[in-house]
Formats: structure tokens, C-alpha cells, sequence
């Protein structure tokens, strides 16, 4: 009779068996009955599509830098038929008593603390007024950036000119202002030859910190500004709680680059004084350029350059750590 419900029998085996639930375990076991050879095609896809790149990587990186490694344990001299066996450990026992080695590291500590220390000064300035609107801000950008497209080898040819009193100005400007008891070349100067190199690579850097300094400049909300404006705040303290806090990552990594950078950059030392006069200028990078290219030493300046990795990544993983704390504390 319609309008009564009629209960529906239920099987024995169908009362008792629970109900059915497809876990996702389940779901992915019945999908993927693919053939093993397909599922590890797919597995291995992606490194497929980069093995061209870690080729490239391992060839032109890895190797060079195994060989290298491999010629400081290694007697390497070209005017010597009879070099190239393995002598262990003799270039290091070598360089821990050459004394010309301790002058260059110290001339590396001059040089890159005082380039780094005021590169960072006058680009972060720099940064700071070109933070600010005014007509012509892009001229003024493209002018200042302009030092970093100029080759550092024409670099270090154009300020050994601007240093040298027969043809350049500065001697002149420096003996007007009451410097110098006569125009002379600073660089033939062993107690001032470093400024000039030094002078030259600030030059040529400034830009780096000012495009990086600029860039995380811009990221920081103007808002927090005006509010600390409101509440009364001047330049130095919004300076101080605002953008140096946002800045200091950025600050603690481009350090860290250029640091690395100039320890291992010897153009301008090479192009303008050539470690000279009586090595006062003479640095690590430029030590290693001597042994190797001029006393045909290559064994020997592999040992200093691997000495000079091994203070470098040191360095750069203090760096790093202090960097991680700066974030961690944001």
C-alpha cells in the first residue's frame, strides 16, 4: 500500500560490514598503478630539465676550481721542466714564514676596511638624497650609477693620471690646500700610496651601495614616517628607529659582497702602482697575480689563494649568521 514504509531487508554480511572510506592512501595507490619505468621518469623530470644547468655549473666552476685546489698541493712551475709532482703540504710550510705574505695581508686589511667603510658612508648618503623627489632625479641617478660601467682597468689608468702632478690636477689642488710641501705623485709616496688606489675604488663603488641602499630604501612603508612625524619624532630619530632597522639586512649582505669583492680585486693596484712602491700597496690578490703570472709560480700562488678562500669564507659566514639574527629579531 502506498504510504506505508516498508523497511528494507538487510543482509547479515551487510549489516555487520562498516561502512567504506577512501583515505587518501588508498586513492593514490589505485591511481598511480603506472609502470615503474614511467613513475621514475616522472620522479626524475626535474632534474632532468636542470642537469644542463649543473653541468654548466660543474664544468665551468667545479673543475677550475678542483684543479686549482689540487696545485697547491703540487709543485707547479712553468720554467721548471721537471715540476708538477706532489709535494704536500711544502707551499704552506713556505708561506707561514714568508714574510712578503704577512705585509700583503695587512696591506689587504688597509685596503678593503677602509674602501668598504667609505664606499658604505658616501653611498649610503647618497641613497638617502636620492630617496628624496626632485626635478631631474632620473639625470642624476643615470650620472651617479655612471662609475660602475667604467672598466676597472681604464679606471685605474684615468686616476694614475689625475695622481700624476705633470698631467694631473690633483698634486696641485693637494699642494693649494696646503697638503703637500710640492706637487708629487702620491703613488711613487710609500707612507701615501695606498690612497690612491683606495681613492680610485671608492670611486668606482659607490654606486653598488648607493643602487642596493636605494632599492631597500624605497621598500620601506612611508607610512610608518608620517606616523613618526605625528608623534614627533625628528630625522635622526626616524633615521635611527625606522629605516636604519629595515636597512640592516641589506646592509649586513652588500657589506659582505664587497668585502669579498675588493679582497680578490687587484685591477686598480695592478694598473696603478703594481704593488709597489716597496710593496707598500701590494695586496693578497695581487701578491697571487705576482707569483703566479710574473715568477711563473703557479703551486705557490695556489697556496696563497687558497689560504685567501679559506679567511674569505670564514668571514662570510659570520657575516651571514649576524644577518640571520638581524632577520630573526624582525
Amino acid at each position: 500500500m502506498r504510504g506505508l514504509h516498508t523497511p528494507r531487508l538487510l543482509d547479515k554480511n551487510t549489516e555487520s560490514r562498516p561502512p567504506m572510506t577512501m583515505t587518501a592512501d588508498t586513492l593514490d595507490r589505485r591511481r598511480d598503478r603506472r609502470p615503474w619505468l614511467k613513475r621514475l621518469a616522472d620522479a626524475s623530470e626535474p632534474y632532468l630539465y636542470s642537469a644542463p644547468s649543473l653541468i654548466l655549473i660543474i664544468g665551468v666552476m667545479m673543475v677550475p676550481l678542483v684543479i686549482g685546489i689540487s696545485y697547491a698541493f703540487r709543485d707547479i712551475q712553468l720554467l721548471n721542466p721537471f715540476s708538477g709532482g706532489f709535494i704536500g703540504l711544502e707551499h704552506f710550510r713556505d708561506l707561514s714564514k714568508d714574510a712578503a705574505f704577512y705585509g700583503a695581508l695587512k696591506n689587504t686589511l688597509w685596503w678593503t676596511g677602509a674602501s668598504v667603510i667609505l664606499q658604505f658612508v658616501f653611498g649610503l648618503i647618497l641613497a638617502l638624497l636620492l630617496d628624496k623627489p626632485f626635478w631631474g632625479r632620473g639625470v642624476v641617478q643615470a650620472l651617479v650609477f655612471l662609475p660602475w660601467a667604467v672598466p676597472s682597468f681604464l679606471a685605474g689608468l684615468n686616476w694614475a693620471w689625475l695622481f700624476n702632478p705633470v698631467i694631473g690636477p690633483i698634486p696641485h689642488w693637494l699642494y693649494a690646500m696646503g697638503l703637500m710641501s710640492e706637487p708629487g705623485n702620491i703613488l711613487s709616496d710609500p707612507q701615501y700610496a695606498m690612497w690612491g688606489p683606495i681613492i680610485a675604488n671608492v670611486w668606482w663603488g659607490i654606486p653598488f651601495f648607493a643602487i642596493t641602499l636605494l632599492a631597500a630604501l624605497q621598500a620601506i612603508p612611508r607610512d610608518l614616517y608620517e606616523a613618526a612625524s605625528i608623534d614627533g619624532a625628528g630625522w635622526f630619530q626616524r633615521f635611527g628607529s625606522i629605516t636604519l632597522p629595515f636597512l640592516a639586512p641589506t646592509i649586513a649582505i652588500t657589506v659582505l659582497l664587497r668585502t669579498v669583492w675588493i679582497s680578490n680585486f687587484a685591477d686598480l693596484i695592478v694598473v696603478m702602482t703594481g704593488g709597489g712602491p716597496a710593496d707598500r700597496t701590494q695586496i693578497v690578490a695581487s701578491y697571487i697575480f705576482t707569483q703566479a703570472f710574473k715568477r711563473l709560480d703557479f703551486g705557490y700562488a695556489s697556496a696563497i689563494a687558497l689560504v685567501l678562500l679559506a679567511l674569505l669564507l670564514a668571514y662570510s659566514m659570520l657575516i651571514i649568521l649576524l644577518r640571520q639574527t638581524l632577520l630573526n629579531k624582525d
